[in-house]
């Protein structure tokens, strides 16, 4: 029988996915409070690669256990030696210009070579008896696992040993995923009320995460620069404002079949006034983006207390006014094309020229119009002058017929 794939090393590479993504994320972020004159990319030079107006910063990152260290026979130290003593040997890297970072979660013990390598700041950085320790870790290890690493820290000369390590910072005890998160959540709160940066999060790492994907699948596809960065950014902070709400990519995507709806109440009030099936079918499509989209208001608590309620009465009581007329103008004498005709007036005003927006800015037409659906899904307006009759007897065949 063969083997079953190890779930818990699928979990580990999926979060150490998601690791990557949002510290690349947590960069642009850090980037784009100092200026616009960068760029990043995933899975480019390395895992995550900054690129800035003085050089270059590779990223390698290891996300691991807590109480993990990063001993001098590490797999993920010489692992990661082997990318980059890969780039010097084959001219991939100038290391005139680029910094190479190896950023772990794991603990950095004393006296080893990543506590040796880590960044000035840190007050123990050597780089002499790091390069001799390295030099001493491979002398002495026979692992068959980390041979194609030694052979590539081999195939360096002394003085490119050298003059790579200058240019390595380890960066030990790092936040982890959930770290990470909060240090963005601590960014972003300068951006939107707190109440909002979580979704406003959300929806910024939703973008980057289909940004990547995109990048990763296209060979055209350039890094995100600071200025798209800068237009995303201020896009999403100014749907977060007090006159705005989001919109939603998925939600703008959807396109359900119509077929699925055919039994709720508001395609049976469509019904009663013929309206053809690609009209229905747009019908459908803007009652399941509102609903999705309201729905995602109010579990994220992005709306006031009752402002659903008072936007809907307002839909109402304007439907109520133009029903009420349209009651006048028909009589008791209407003929059915009359009343249809009519219907499709009413109809035609909740979705071309009634345009109430739940806020100010907020003035994606699927709101209202599905807004409107709906209602009509409730009952609480129709287009037909007599819908409620007619659906109460529509409804009571249904409940009649044989299950």
């Amino acid at each position: 029988m063969a083997d079953r794939a190890d779930p818990f090393e699928a979990s580990a590479s999926a979060i150490g996915y998601v690791y990557q993504v949002r510290k690349a994320l947590h960069s642009c972020v850090e980037r784009y409070a100092r200026g616009l004159e960068w760029s990043i990319a995933i899975e480019a030079g390395d895992d995550v690669e900054e690129t800035v107006r003085d050089g270059r910063v590779y990223y390698q990152l290891k996300h691991r256990a807590l109480g993990t260290r990063l001993t001098d026979s590490s797999t993920d130290l010489w692992k990661t030696l082997r990318i980059w003593c890969h780039a010097v040997t084959h001219q991939l890297v100038d290391l005139e210009e680029t910094d190479l970072l190896l950023l772990t979660t794991a603990d950095l013990p004393e006296g080893s070579i990543g506590s040796l390598l880590q960044p000035a700041s840190c007050g123990t950085r050597d780089e002499e008896r790091a390069l001799q320790a390295l030099n001493a870790a491979r002398a002495a290890s026979g692992s068959q696992a980390l041979r194609k690493a030694f052979e590539a820290f081999d195939a360096l000369t002394e003085d490119q040993r050298r003059r790579m390590l200058a240019r390595i910072q380890v960066i030990g005890n790092a936040p982890d995923v959930d770290g990470l998160e909060d240090l963005l959540l601590q960014r972003v709160v300068l951006a939107v009320d707190r109440s909002y940066a979580r979704p406003f999060l959300q929806r910024l790492e939703g973008w980057i995460y289909q940004r990547t994907i995109r990048q990763l699948r296209s060979n055209e596809m350039d890094a995100i620069t600071g200025s798209e960065f800068d237009q995303v950014f201020t896009d999403l902070r100014n749907q977060f404002r007090p006159e705005n709400l989001p919109i939603d990519e998925d939600v703008t995507g959807l396109a359900p079949d119509p077929s699925a709806y055919a039994d709720q109440t508001f395609v049976r009030q469509l019904d009663l006034i013929d309206l053809g099936g690609a009209r229905v079918r747009i019908a459908v499509r803007d009652y399941l983006r509102a609903f999705t989209q309201r729905s995602r208001w109010v579990k994220e608590n992005l709306l006031q207390l009752g402002e659903l309620d008072r936007y809907e009465r307002r839909l109402v009581e304007e439907w109520e006014e133009l029903f009420a007329e349209m009651e006048d103008d028909l009589g008791e004498e209407a003929t059915e094309a009359e009343k249809v005709a009519a219907a499709r007036g009413i109809y035609r005003w909740a979705m071309r020229e009634a345009r109430h927006r739940i806020r100010p800015e907020c003035d994606e037409p699927f709101v209202t119009k599905g807004s409107f659906h709906m209602l009509a899904d409730e009952q609480q307006i129709g287009w037909h002058i007599d819908f409620a009759a007619r659906l109460m007897t529509l409804l009571e065949l249904a409940g009649a017929r044989p299950s």
